[in-house]
């Protein structure tokens, strides 16, 4: 079941003073994975809040792993549509499919925005998708 308000399920647990505070980090670490990051103001509430200032670099530093800590609304924009595939034959356990078959199958179909993907190739205007070009 998904989480509908994970602020509200967070709090609780960041304001326990039983809890450690590297606990507290995985848990604040965890919700910034699961929202694809948080705002700078949040962000500094949630230190502040939790009092581990001291401990805030090992939540910033994973900007330079490329984790959108600090998200943008620029990121949110670009993001790929991704298609229905309720109906498609699934194994037990892959029950996810990656964003790049989206993008490989568009591509493949000559449906990518030029603006996103400027470095792809044109089809040419006669083929029609039945052989490699």
């Amino acid at each position: 079941q998904k989480v509908k308000d994970s602020m509200r399920v967070l709090l609780p647990v960041l304001l326990n003073k039983s809890h450690e505070s590297y606990d507290k980090i995985r848990a604040i670490l965890l919700y910034i994975f699961s929202t694809n990051g948080t705002t700078q103001e949040n962000l500094d509430k949630l230190i502040q809040n939790v009092q581990i200032e001291s401990d805030s670099d090992m939540i910033r530093n994973w900007k330079y792993l490329d984790v959108p800590v600090i998200s943008s609304p620029a990121a949110q924009q670009h993001k790929h549509p991704r298609r229905d595939r309720s109906s498609e034959e699934t194994f037990q356990l892959s029950r996810w499919t990656p964003v790049i078959k989206d993008v490989m199958e568009d591509a493949i179909e000559n449906k990518l925005d030029s603006k996103e993907w400027p470095y792809c190739s044109q089809c040419p205007p006669t083929w029609n998708g039945a052989g490699a070009v």
